[in-house]
């Protein structure tokens, strides 16, 4: 038995995705561990505490109405008598109705110091209808909401759409929230370790974010890896595809985009005539020189560039080279000293460029889509800053209480884990709307002392918050 405050998990997700399936998969699994379940019904007559099975977890039931406001009375109720028991729990499984924002579920254990002593949020668990969830997003803002505030995501009923519909579905749920773990399920079958003390909302073991999908928006929207020989080349654009044998079908499509519909032609942020592109050699293709390379071509990205028409010639190295199309179309000699691979990074990303070596296409041998801000359009966006430093600790707290003054109400969720001079240790951090939360949790110890944090929610302006989180810095 634990000795600690009682882990909660908030279990939601839209009508019909597999709440009760899940609920009902952790209350038969054998882990061993006593739980109670409250169960949040939206309607005057109870239903859903009929259709959990009957076990030796006990079930609380409140029908009152939506959980986001009169149900919270009643929450904190059940709660405080679930305290009051002389066996202790080893979890607590809240299910809230379809129609529920979690949010305030979440700020329940912020804002009262008893919820606070006795329980700990562990995750907000948000189960999707692989195959509804898109139809929803357009139209119902609640949905949107239970995906923002998730630490984990079951995207289930994967067997009843298309592998690549699945991979777009999860870009777009990662444009939504950046950080949640996503599983994708059939029935809800999924390890409990993975919904069940997870952590994803406990500040004791830290929250540690992906770097992976902090990742800055990028000035390009994809890269490839071509082996070269030495010798005169071409790049080709556009029309250059069927004339040379290799069409669309055939070639570009080897991965999945997540792109959706569009037609294909190359441009430069909106214009189909234009095509920035920065051709860089590597000596290999590890990670860390892909790296190495990426941050390279953003500094390229950001200086002057070289207009080149069809026919003139584009040169490798760190240069960039706009290209002017007609018509979205233009062949281009390649000339190339030394063989090797060739890092190409362009401004559109829907297809890989055609490179031609005695008029054989050469396909790249690696590729990676980066995603572009103009891309996103969704009114609910996770923004995540990384940046090394140490922070000033007043002006941080000056700057975070502002923040929520005038933002919290369109700020679903923050963490975040920061460094502050002076101190050793690191500072994790967790908000839900106005709620704040922090501490410092272990020492840094040989880790880089990188501030990394994330702004899940409404309306969010990156550029404002990244340059007023670096004003932080001491």
């Amino acid at each position: 038995m634990s000795t600690g405050p009682i882990p909660v998990t908030v279990l939601t997700g839209f009508l019909g995705a597999g709440k009760t399936t899940l609920l009902n998969r952790i209350l038969t699994e054998q882990h061993g561990q006593k739980l109670a379940v409250i169960e949040n019904e939206f309607g005057e007559v109870g239903v859903d505490n009929q259709l959990v099975i009957q076990s030796e977890e006990e079930l609380f039931e409140m029908n009152n109405g939506c959980i986001c406001c009169t149900v919270r009375g009643d929450l904190i109720r059940i709660l405080g008598r679930l305290m009051k028991r002389k066996d202790k729990l080893d979890g607590i499984l809240i299910e809230t109705t379809g129609l529920a924002n979690p949010g305030p579920v979440a700020q329940t254990f912020f804002t009262d110091d008893e919820m606070k002593q006795n329980f700990r949020l562990d995750a907000i668990v948000t189960v999707v209808d692989a195959k509804h969830i898109l139809s929803h997003l357009d139209t119902d803002d609640e949905s949107v909401k239970q995906l923002a505030f998730a630490d984990v995501i079951l995207l289930n009923k994967t067997d009843l759409i298309p592998a690549a519909d699945l991979d777009a579905l999860e870009e777009r749920i990662r444009r939504i929230n950046a950080v949640a773990k996503i599983h994708r399920t059939r029935n809800c079958d999924v390890p409990l370790d993975r919904v069940l003390n997870v952590g994803g909302f406990n500040l004791g073991r830290a929250t540690e974010l992906d770097p992976k999908f902090l990742e800055p928006e990028y000035p390009f929207e994809w890269a490839g890896a071509y082996p070269l020989p030495a010798g005169t080349h071409e790049l080709v654009i556009g029309h250059g595809d069927e004339e040379h044998g290799h069409s669309h079908e055939g070639h570009a499509h080897d991965h999945d985009h997540g792109h959706g519909d569009h037609d294909h032609h190359h441009h430069h942020h909106g214009n189909p005539n234009e095509l920035d592109v920065v051709i860089l050699p590597v000596k290999s293709l590890d990670e860390a020189v892909l790296t190495a390379a990426r941050e390279s071509a953003v500094r390229v990205f950001s200086d002057w560039e070289t207009r080149l028409k069809a026919g003139e010639a584009v040169i490798p190295g760190a240069t960039l080279q706009r290209l002017l199309l007609i018509e979205g179309n233009g062949t281009y000699p390649l000339p190339i000293k030394e063989p090797g691979h060739y890092l190409v990074f362009e401004s559109c990303g829907h297809d890989p460029l055609h490179i031609q070596v005695k008029g054989e296409a050469v396909k790249p041998v690696w590729q990676q889509d980066f995603h572009a801000a103009h891309t996103h359009n969704e009114a609910v966006t996770s923004v995540g800053i990384s940046t090394p430093g140490d922070l000033d600790g007043q002006r941080l707290n000056a700057w975070i209480g502002e923040l929520l003054r005038v933002k919290g109400g369109d700020i679903y969720r923050m963490k975040g884990v920061l460094s502050v001079k002076g101190s050793n240790k690191r500072l994790v951090f967790q908000g839900v709307h106005m709620l704040f939360d922090a501490k410092f949790d272990r020492e840094w110890g040989t880790d880089p002392r990188t501030n990394t944090l994330v702004f899940i929610g409404r309306k969010l302006d990156r550029t404002a918050l990244t340059e007023a989180f670096k004003a932080c810095l001491a």
